[in-house]
């Protein structure tokens, strides 16, 4: 046994924090199991198995049992056990206990101990449990052991540490933002998506509100393919389980689909993906070197099983409509194709204010051959240095991760930063070497040969559900006004001015402005809160000088305001807005 000090970096800091939080709980709960606990951006979690479901009110009286910890300045103490003696010395804790059994023969195994506390654990950990000065517990959520949904539920406790009261205050501040922009909560506000037992979970039921963003997200696509000459398919929901064994889908992808329906002796499978059915398509009919690239695009709806702990508001979901098209192409073709999509990334995130974006290049690993990847050393090595040369010779910047491409071939993808702080994948651009033979699609090329094509998968919106959660906290639910589900309210000042108000949203609608009449008999000053909270681009309030006049009294949803300003005006300015694709109108 020996006195080990350990590097005092944040990371280290923040490991040492939980294991002083699970020496707490283990305090509070003496028969507590504890799973894991990890340092995490900005913080620690600990996994606990307890007798009771925590509430709120225990956090403070855990993190009194640990600054009681703290205060002692206890020496985290490191011990190198063998198998056996980590056994004997876990024998009370399942969890540990299966951590242990997968721990390969050979591999050294450590424990900590701090006080009268003792954990599995490699380590780092800061000298003593004193130099732990600034942190705090900010949560309790549910996790089941190991992610699997199968497995136990346990508990698991959330907590930031720094290295500064600034820091940790400056954290706390945009924690707090981060829950006012949260998509789950604007979601709700603004009534444009609800989950439902009945349903099932994942599974996004899409509100009017909702309805109304895809349309028009769908209408920029739409706008900006036709532009890029792709051309528009529609494949069903279900195929026949061949169809996926062919394209390799099923052994690669078997843990992310829903099991088959057995139908008539045949199994089918939900689908997954669009591009199997696209590469159909492709093969529908004989092709020549002049029909390429031949771009093939379809908002489709898949299904992906991801296990109830991943499942995360419209992040993760197991519905989801997919912004998706495969580009056909020769090598001579692809250095412009590719980089046509990822110029389509740059048009999109324009439109969609995103400044804060970066592009991670995914390529294989090679003890993956044959298991995660498609076997085929030469042509990964090949595609991948195309991909590299291409954003190289664009000054592209980008990131370069081994090991996590996709099974077929190279991808970049485009990694965003909500204003919450989440990161996730919104945008990719892959490259498929191994599907074209797969399915033995080939074009004759300009010399009578056979040839078969470079394919390239691209989905620059991401889905609907990952898109519209991002934007959602983007905005704050501030939505551009083009995007923006109800564009306007016009709120009449009394049951008279009704008439009035509604052939204004008639004229308004002529010009497809999406917007409603709040007629109702609560007071105009709760209505306006009303749309504010739901984040209107603009109210317009109608009284008696607004009907004599012909004019509307406009309120933006940023408190500009602007009395009696002319119908046919105003008219003008929003439809200007909408065109434009302007956040905000300018009255």
């Amino acid at each position: 046994m020996d006195m080990h000090k350990e590097s005092n970096g944040l990371e280290t800091m923040r490991h040492s924090a939980a294991h002083i939080m699970a020496e707490a709980v283990q305090t509070l709960f003496p028969d507590a199991r504890f799973g894991i606990g990890p340092a995490i951006e900005n913080g620690f979690y600990y996994d606990f198995e307890l007798p009771r479901a925590l509430t709120p009110e225990d956090l403070p009286l855990i993190t009194q049992k640990m600054r009681e910890i703290i205060k002692q300045n206890l020496t985290f103490i490191k011990q190198d056990v063998s198998k056996d003696e980590a056994r004997k010395i876990m024998s009370e804790q399942p969890y540990k206990l299966e951590l242990l059994d997968e721990i390969p023969e050979g591999d050294n195994i450590s424990i900590y101990r701090q006080g009268g506390f003792v954990d599995l654990c490699r380590g780092p950990h800061v000298a003593a449990t004193g130099e732990i000065k600034v942190f705090t517990l900010t949560s309790i959520a549910g996790a089941y052991w190991r992610g699997d949904e199968h497995r136990p539920m346990l508990q698991r406790i959330y907590g930031a540490a720094f290295d500064t009261q600034k820091d940790l205050d400056d954290y706390i501040t945009q924690q707090e933002e981060a829950a006012k922009r949260d998509h789950r909560k604007l979601g709700r506000e603004m009534e444009i998506f609800t989950f439902d037992d009945d349903v099932g979970p994942g599974l996004p039921l899409w509100l009017p509100n909702g309805g109304a963003m895809i349309e028009e997200i769908e209408k920029l696509a739409k706008d900006m393919e036709l532009r890029h000459g792709y051309v528009r398919v529609k494949t069903p929901h279900v195929t026949k389980e061949t169809l996926f064994k062919r394209s390799g889908h099923l052994p690669y992808y078997a843990d992310s689909m829903y099991p088959p329906m057995e139908l008539e002796g045949v199994s089918y499978y939900i689908k997954p993906m669009n591009c199997p059915m696209h590469h159909k398509i492709f093969a529908s009919k004989p092709r020549s070197y002049r029909d390429l690239p031949l771009r093939l695009a379809e908002y489709g709806t898949c299904y992906r099983y991801e296990k109830s702990g991943e499942l995360f508001g419209l992040m993760r979901v197991r519905s989801m409509q997919m912004n998706d098209a495969h580009i056909y192409c020769t090598e001579g073709q692809f250095e412009q194709e590719f980089m046509a999509v990822i110029r389509m990334y740059l048009e999109y995130f324009n439109v969609l204010d995103i400044d804060e974006y970066f592009m991670r290049f995914s390529t294989h690993g090679e003890a993956g051959l044959g298991k995660k990847y498609v076997n085929n050393p030469e042509m990964w090595l090949k595609t991948e240095n195309m991909v590299r040369k291409v954003m190289q010779a664009n000054d592209i910047p980008f990131v370069e991760i081994a090991d996590e491409a996709a099974f077929y071939g190279p991808k970049i993808d485009v990694q965003v930063k909500s204003a919450i702080g989440r990161e996730f994948t919104l945008a990719t651009n892959q490259v498929d070497f191994a599907q074209a033979e797969r399915f033995d699609l080939e074009y004759t090329s300009d010399s009578g040969s056979k040839e078969r094509p470079l394919i390239i998968h691209r989905a620059p919106l991401s889905t609907h559900e990952r898109l519209i959660g991002f934007l959602l906290e983007h905005y704050g639910g501030a939505l551009p006004v083009w995007l923006a589900p109800v564009q306007s309210v016009i709120i009449p000042v009394t049951d008279r001015h009704v008439a009035y108000a509604e052939s204004l949203d008639a004229e308004l609608k002529n010009i497809g402005v999406r917007l409603k009449v709040d007629s109702r008999a609560d007071r105009m000053n709760a209505k306006i809160r009303e749309a504010q909270v739901s984040h209107v681009p603009c109210m317009l309030i109608v009284g008696d000088k607004e009907v004599e006049s012909g004019t509307v009294s406009v309120r933006l949803r940023n408190g500009e305001q602007k009395n009696n300003l002319p119908f046919a005006d105003f008219k003008q300015v929003l439809h200007t807005a909408i065109v434009d694709k302007a956040k905000e109108i300018g009255v």
